[in-house]
């Protein structure tokens, strides 16, 4: 007589819940995979707006360091499900991909639409059975709770994957309402806090009016002895884009012990020092300030103002000046809300989880994706966490299983 067929419940429909009922379809596993909005993906859909950055290119052990004091975690994961297993699984539904200069992979069409769509078959040719409009409320004893539009539904499962997210974008569906449900079954969570956010910046109103909306590139942050080359985008309210989240983590810390983060921005750093006081030190003439630190000084509109912003009265040296602009400092004195947040760090304490993700206070249920306390910036290693934690803790609740059956 064959085995009877597990019913297993994932609650979450985002890229980590979505992968990981598709690998427990796979597995032979009946799936109802349960989300509280009428439609899957949504996250997903929003990453697609940056043109999808599926994982990075850079060698595993590189790749590993982004994920700080997750590192072990990540190493578990990625062993299951690797960069280049995210790949292939993209090839497998049809969509060839490509490695940008930075590294970065991405799918060739750059869209998240169709690559949802086609995943969504193929979930459903697997057998998935999706619940849409089912609120996750907790427990009733050892059976699950859903509010939906007709009342409360109760569902029992062999075993549970929680993949619920964190507390960025609520209105796309991770409103961090299980965090609750969570503390009254006494399980230990980290304080959710923005990750990859945006950091507020007191721009003058001249300069927010003017420039708000502009990329400053290229540009050299550095902070704590640390330089990083990159793009960084103007906002009315601060700094945002790729170079600010790939500090996000260290720059949210420094405000949160002392009020502010100073970094320096390099705003000429294909120029050296050296040269650029020589050009600076040409006959200015009757040109103002402007106009000689544009021409002799290779400064944008917007690089000039930024100059003034950093500090309102410029040296008049050449040799000072040419040192502002290669270390131009800036005062962050906030991060930006969390619900504008693309991530954030903090939720389930990686020490209340068995090593294959599985509470140790809840037996045979099982917490992926954002939901853990872990971080890493954007370029790639977002969704790739997503993926490879949904691979550990199914490889976890087969071992449940088994076990569970003895």
């Amino acid at each position: 007589m064959d085995d009877p067929v597990s019913q297993i419940a994932v609650i979450g429909g985002g890229p980590a819940g979505l992968r990981a009922a598709e690998l427990l379809a796979e597995a032979g596993h009946a799936v109802t995979l349960f989300d509280q909005k009428a439609t899957l993906g949504r996250k997903f859909l929003l990453a697609g707006r940056g043109g999808l950055n599926l994982t990075h290119s850079e060698p595993v052990a590189q790749f590993l360091k982004k994920y700080g004091p997750a590192e072990g975690l990540m190493a578990r994961g990625l062993a299951l499900f690797s960069p280049k297993d995210l790949s292939a699984w993209c090839h497998d539904l049809g969509f060839e991909t490509f490695v940008g200069t930075s590294g970065r992979v991405f799918p060739k069409a750059k869209k998240a639409t169709p690559l949802l769509r086609a995943w969504l078959k193929k979930l459903d040719r697997l057998g998935v059975r999706f619940a849409p409009r089912h609120r996750w409320t907790g427990w009733q004893g050892e059976v699950l709770s859903f509010h939906t539009g007709d009342g409360t539904a109760l569902i029992q499962a062999d075993a549970t994957v929680i993949a619920l997210g964190g507390a960025s974008w609520p209105h796309l569906g991770s409103d961090g309402h299980w965090a609750e449900i969570f503390r009254a079954q006494g399980i230990a969570l980290a304080p959710f806090r923005p990750a990859n956010c945006g950091f507020v910046v007191e721009w003058s109103e001249i300069f927010r009016s003017r420039h708000a909306g502009e990329p400053l590139k290229p540009v050299t942050l550095s902070f704590a002895g640390r330089p990083q080359r990159g793009e960084i985008m103007i906002t009315q309210n601060g700094l945002e884009g790729s170079l600010i989240y790939a500090f996000g983590a260290a720059l949210r810390d420094a405000i949160e012990t002392t009020g502010k983060a100073l970094i320096t921005l390099d705003l000429r750093p294909d120029t050296t020092t050296e040269a650029l006081t020589a050009r600076l030190a040409r006959p200015r003439g009757s040109q103002s300030l402007a106009n000689h630190l544009r021409k002799a000084g290779g400064l944008s509109p917007l690089t000039a103002s930024l100059l003034r912003e950093g500090a309102r009265d410029l040296p008049s040296d050449p040799g000072a000046l040419a040192a502002r602009i290669k270390a131009m400092p800036l005062s962050l004195i906030a991060t930006g809300p969390i619900a504008r947040a693309i991530s954030t760090s903090g939720g389930v304490r990686l020490d209340a989880l068995s090593g294959d993700l599985m509470l140790k206070a809840k037996p045979g249920v099982f917490v992926i994706g954002e939901m853990l306390d872990w971080e890493a910036p954007t370029g790639g290693y977002l969704l790739q966490g997503c993926f490879s934690t949904a691979a550990l803790a199914v490889q976890g609740i087969e071992v449940w299983l088994k076990r569970s059956a003895l």
